[in-house]
């Protein structure tokens, strides 16, 4: 598959970063994220960046993976250590993938173990895996909790086989019960689950079902995305054939109206366009630090990280990366920084789809401008004059009210 990285500019062999951005950690959340690039079987509609172990090739191994990140961990303390303010502890940790459990438990222990050890933790940290339910059982999931992981996300997609086989989703629906439940046995009191409508082929009573078997459940929080087709994947390919249809808008309306009616009813609040949970402290910390402009590092291969305005990405395949290591060198392929205009417009993108809605400070006369045309459309609310939120209505719309909110 081609790179999707953007171009950038040359990042520093040593990784090291702009005064300027140093000078602001410390002023924000700081979270990790780690990247683990290791899948059974590729999905079709996925374009992470993910290696079966066919597609690895030489010089990269599962078993040596998380001594590669812990290097990489160990250069980031060198790369923030001259921060005005130090290293700022960490107050969400995230392994996401891929398929994170696909390394044996204690491996993503250590990975825990050694972001505590060279960054340490606040007192509320949030740690969490993803998980396929096909790939953990109840000893693995004990060795995560006692290792410190406090939340699980399990890829349970759908409750239906023939749209899970759609996507070459290849786990039993059967499993996603018997992982919930073994994760509350071993203490895991935050548990989320992830689903995805609009799959070809997926009626409105297919989604139901599958909203309401998450429901069965009781997880904490439910992430609920919309289908995209993206380029250069199987499922892209197969939508040009003819083999299946594009997703349709309207369904996808229909389903994602469905989605907060039934999560609504049973007691869960949207917080973010795709993302419900039953109480606040169930809202994925570490995700609201992307969406509110956060600091945090990304460790793996092709993970994206941002410190106080610049952004950097990671070179892609993982005997590059374990190379890179291995060398001394940084494992940053590019880098941009990004300028006040840049990150204005970028806070637009992403804080308007929260539930706690935009500070109207942040758009400009443009902006300003358009929140009567909004709110009388029915497609923002102010709650108070100095924020606006979506509507329900918005919500369904919000591409269309960013884009009247932006020159």
């Amino acid at each position: 598959m081609p790179s999707t990285l953007p171009p950038g500019d040359p990042a520093p062999r040593d990784g090291a970063l702009p005064a300027a951005a140093l000078h602001e950690l410390g002023t924000r959340p700081f979270g990790v994220y780690v990247h683990v690039p290791f899948c059974s079987v590729r999905c079709g509609y996925c374009d992470f960046n993910t290696y079966t172990a066919a597609e690895l090739g030489p010089g990269a191994s599962r078993t040596t993976y998380a001594d590669s990140v812990i290097t990489e961990l160990k250069l980031a303390t060198d790369v923030l250590a001259a921060a005005p303010r130090g290293l700022p502890p960490v107050s969400s940790v995230f392994v996401g993938g891929g398929t994170p459990t696909l390394l044996p438990a204690a491996d993503l222990v250590r990975l825990v173990d050694a972001v505590r050890s060279v960054f340490g933790f606040t007192d509320d940290v949030e740690v969490t895996t993803e998980a396929n339910p096909d790939s953990v059982d109840p000893a693995q999931l004990e060795t995560l909790r006692s290792g410190g992981f406090t939340r699980v996300s399990f890829g349970m997609q759908s409750a239906v086989s023939s749209v899970l086989a759609t996507l070459d989703r290849t786990h039993d629906p059967a499993n996603v019960p018997r992982a919930v439940a073994a994760a509350r046995a071993a203490g895991f009191s935050q548990v989320s689950l992830d689903l995805i409508s609009g799959t070809p082929g997926e009626s409105l009573a297919d989604w139901r079902t599958s909203v309401e078997a998450a429901l069965s459940l009781s997880p904490d929080h439910v992430s609920a995305y919309a289908l995209v087709v993206e380029e250069g994947t199987a499922l892209a390919r197969r939508v040009a054939r003819g083999e299946l249809g594009a997703p349709d808008d309207d369904d996808v309306a229909d389903k994602y109206l469905l989605t907060d009616e039934l999560l609504g009813a049973a007691g869960y609040d949207w917080y973010e366009l795709s993302n419900w949970a039953r109480t606040p402290t169930a809202r994925c910390r570490h995700n609201l630090g992307y969406w509110t402009g956060a600091d945090w590092w990304g460790a793996g291969p092709g993970a994206h990280s941002h410190i106080g305005g610049v952004r950097w990405w990671n070179v892609k395949h993982p005997t590059a990366y374990a190379a890179r290591l291995d060398d001394r060198t940084s494992p940053a392929k590019a880098r941009e920084t990004l300028d006040p205009e840049t990150r204005r417009v970028e806070r637009v993108l992403l804080e308007s789809r929260l539930a706690t809605g935009l500070a109207v400070e942040v758009l400009d006369e443009h902006g300003r401008a358009a929140l009567p045309a909004l709110v009388a459309d029915g497609l923002a609310a102010r709650p108070d004059p100095n924020r606006v939120v979506l509507t329900r209505r918005g919500r369904l719309l919000a591409d269309t009210v960013v884009r009247a909110l932006l020159p």
